[in-house]
């Protein structure tokens, strides 16, 4: 048989009184312990005898949790509603913290004792997929910077092209042209090298010689034309002589 319903009534017997209130103060506080573990809640709990003698619990600091209620005694209803509410996203984001974190580190091949064998299974298709992902992105980088490199070489066999055929019309339009002197036409009876030498020679002396006296342009000619004849009768005499 179950046991009967408890009317919930001063009890008059000192020594009952004193037993129930040891009984009910133990299980009072082991249920505020695990309401504080099993929910992440922050719990204190303050207990008076009726002698005066004082019993406590609290799942971080019995200070800190009666300065956070004196505070919340403090703020309007709406302020509290509020409080409430960003204290709900704070420990939404927080579950939520904590799952990245544990994902990441199963991706990482840590915190794996507690996965099963399908868990375990479904994680290494997850990498396995990763790591081909990887794989297709890495190649396309690469395929993309030798089709940049193929490009800057092309680019700049062009402008070496360019610049070598600058270069080759510089040289041609920087080359000095050969000066040409037409021969000077003499009429001789006879030619002879070493008499054509010979007037050539003392043709420059004259003209250095004039140029540097300063003279006139006739006089050199008439002197160039006296020289000349000159020359062509003592080429006529040493003919007759031969």
């Amino acid at each position: 048989m179950g046991r009967g319903k408890i009317e919930i009534k001063r009890i008059d017997n000192l020594n009952s009184r004193q037993v129930t209130f040891s009984k009910r103060r133990t299980g009072l506080l082991k249920k505020a312990k695990e309401l504080s573990v099993l929910c992440d809640a922050e719990v204190a709990v303050v207990i008076f005898s009726s002698t005066g003698k004082l019993y406590e619990f609290s799942s971080s600091s019995m200070e800190q949790t009666l300065s956070k209620y004196s505070r919340s005694l403090d703020l309007d209803p709406s302020d509290k509603l509020a409080t409430e509410q960003v204290q709900d996203d704070v420990n939404a984001l927080k579950d939520e913290f904590d799952k990245l974190r544990l994902a990441y580190l199963r991706m990482l091949g840590k915190e794996l004792d507690d996965l099963s064998f399908k868990e375990l299974q479904h994680l290494e298709e997850q990498l396995s997929e990763g790591i081909l992902s990887v794989k297709d992105k890495k190649e396309e980088v690469l395929l993309e910077q030798l089709k940049r490199s193929r490009l800057q070489e092309q680019k700049a066999a062009l402008e070496n092209e360019t610049l070598r055929k600058q270069l080759e019309e510089m040289r041609r339009s920087c080359k000095s042209p050969f000066l040409q002197f037409n021969p000077v036409e003499r009429r001789f009876c006879l030619t002879d090298s070493k008499a054509v030498s010979t007037s050539a020679s003392e043709e420059s002396e004259h003209s250095d010689t004039s140029l540097h006296l300063g003279l006139s342009a006739d006089v050199r000619r008439k002197r160039k034309a006296r020289k000349i004849e000159h020359r062509c009768n003592d080429s006529g005499s040493q003919v007759a002589s031969e």
